[in-house]
């Protein structure tokens, strides 16, 4: 096992190890460490834990230090410096007429490098943007095209539901979201019902899909026949989270009614109503 630390450098960014290197490092503290991109200011979000040598990243770097308050000065003015940058590059696009949306702009720790983000329909060349940007700020140049899902990460706002977007605000990671997942939960399948601000799938399809899935797999199929209190019946609805079906269910007198029975109320046969037998056939045809 190994001793970590969990580090992020954005308010919901994804969680990076790092070696504590024997320091007395919390929760809640503010690192310096070395990245790829270079020094960075970073926030620790989980504690000293033990982890397996799959969990981790090879090479494991090492925190360099707990931040002063002159770090924190240094990430402060960083932060101020990154907005005036955002308002140049705003400026320098305008002059190229670049077809680029800048999103945000980035200063290392060091400042050995600044990063400008941005979304594009297409390939853009912005050569000539960083020559300018390169002999205005006199140091390292990154453009990093990005797409419409880290896009609303970094922009935030209020989702369909009223509170500020899952990615913006805890969501480390993207995780899979597919139509399926829609079907499976009943919902409407009108993008704009099931799109988020970036126009792609709702991220929070996920959070029941296992749910859903471990429901389903007890549920009968629509046309299913099942034994019920009252006799042989049709399962013409399910309704997967209460976990119950609508059961066509004929009486004594010969008339017919729905009747709403929890799953465990019923047994299920591995006979389906001939009527939406044909009823599948026509729709594979």
């Amino acid at each position: 096992m190994i001793t970590v630390v969990g580090v992020r450098f954005k308010s919901a960014g994804k969680i990076y190890y790092f070696d504590p290197d024997e320091l007395d490092i919390k929760e809640e503290d503010h690192v310096i460490v070395e990245t790829a991109r270079g020094i960075e200011f970073g926030h620790v979000v989980v504690g000293l834990k033990q982890v397996t040598e799959e969990e981790i990243v090879p090479p494991l770097k090492k925190v360099l230090r707990i931040a002063t308050d002159e770090d924190r000065q240094i990430h402060m003015e960083n932060k101020l410096k990154a907005k005036e940058a955002f308002s140049i590059c705003l400026d320098k696009i305008e002059e190229h007429k670049l077809e680029m949306k800048l999103i945000d702009v980035e200063y290392t720790f060091d400042n050995n490098k600044v990063i400008f983000y941005f979304t594009a329909d297409g390939r853009v060349d912005f050569r000539e943007l960083v020559k300018d940007l390169a002999s205005i700020f006199r140091t390292r140049i990154e453009l990093r095209q990005i797409g419409v899902r880290d896009e609303s990460k970094m922009m935030g706002g209020l989702g369909p539901c009223g509170k500020p977007i899952c990615c913006s605000t805890f969501l480390g990671e993207f995780e899979p979201v597919s139509i399926k997942m829609a079907k499976e939960q009943d919902l409407s399948l009108n993008p704009t019902k099931i799109s988020g601000l970036c126009g792609r799938l709702m991220c929070c399809l996920k959070y029941e899909q296992e749910v859903y899935e471990h429901i389903l797999d007890k549920m009968p199929e629509i046309g299913t026949i099942v034994i019920t209190p009252l006799g042989r019946g049709t399962v013409v609805e399910t309704r997967t989270l209460m976990e119950s079906v609508k059961v066509k269910v004929k009486l004594p007198d010969d008339t017919e009614d729905l009747i709403l029975y929890k799953i465990n109320e019923i047994e299920f046969t591995d006979e389906k109503d001939p009527a939406y037998i044909r009823v599948d056939e026509d729709e594979n045809h």
